[in-house]
């Protein structure tokens, strides 16, 4: 979001809804961009409040999220559906009781298994997976313009593909 944010010139600072929120436009369109402020586990409920706020569907917001189950770098652009272990997106469906909203999922899956996910999400990232989250942010960035502009299905096409985490052939010769 603070990528988005810093891109389009919007200051997401101001508290409301349990969430620091800032309005402007994207690709055109007036938006609201908001951070939840609660726990990640609870983050539907401020959510829900925001959309009742602005008088908005579910279907008119877009959700951005970090995904461990998907590789450093990929992103994930769906419309519905619920094939995600992550407790915010779970807090999401819970609170607005429907899965019909697009997402943006956005890959940091761990090298190694880790026990504690939230520990692992919440520690720095090494050098690498930095100079990857920047990609990933202007990636997601950039994936909400065309989503505003063209829809979800031309996002999709742009940015659903895997990340190639393995070397080359030619590397392994």
């Amino acid at each position: 979001m603070d990528g988005l944010a810093e891109r389009e010139g919007i200051r997401v600072t101001r508290p409301e809804a349990k969430s620091y929120v800032g309005r402007g436009k994207v690709a055109g369109q007036e938006v609201v961009l908001a951070k939840p402020q609660t726990m990640m586990n609870l983050s539907g409920a401020a959510v829900r409040e925001l959309l009742e706020r602005y008088e908005c569907a579910p279907a008119e917001m877009i959700l951005l999220i970090d995904e461990v189950d998907l590789p450093w770098g990929m992103l994930r652009i769906r419309e519905r559906g619920v094939g995600s272990t992550h407790n915010g997106f779970r807090s999401v469906l819970r609170s607005l009781g429907t899965d019909e909203f697009i997402r943006i999922r956005m890959g940091c899956q761990p090298e190694h298994p880790v026990g504690d996910r939230a520990d692992y999400v919440l520690n720095p990232m090494r050098k690498p997976e930095r100079e990857i989250a920047a990609q990933m942010v202007a990636d997601a960035a950039e994936a909400v313009d065309l989503i505003l502009t063209k829809g979800p299905n031309d996002a999709m096409a742009r940015f659903n593909r895997r990340v190639d985490t393995s070397e080359s052939e030619e590397d392994s010769e």
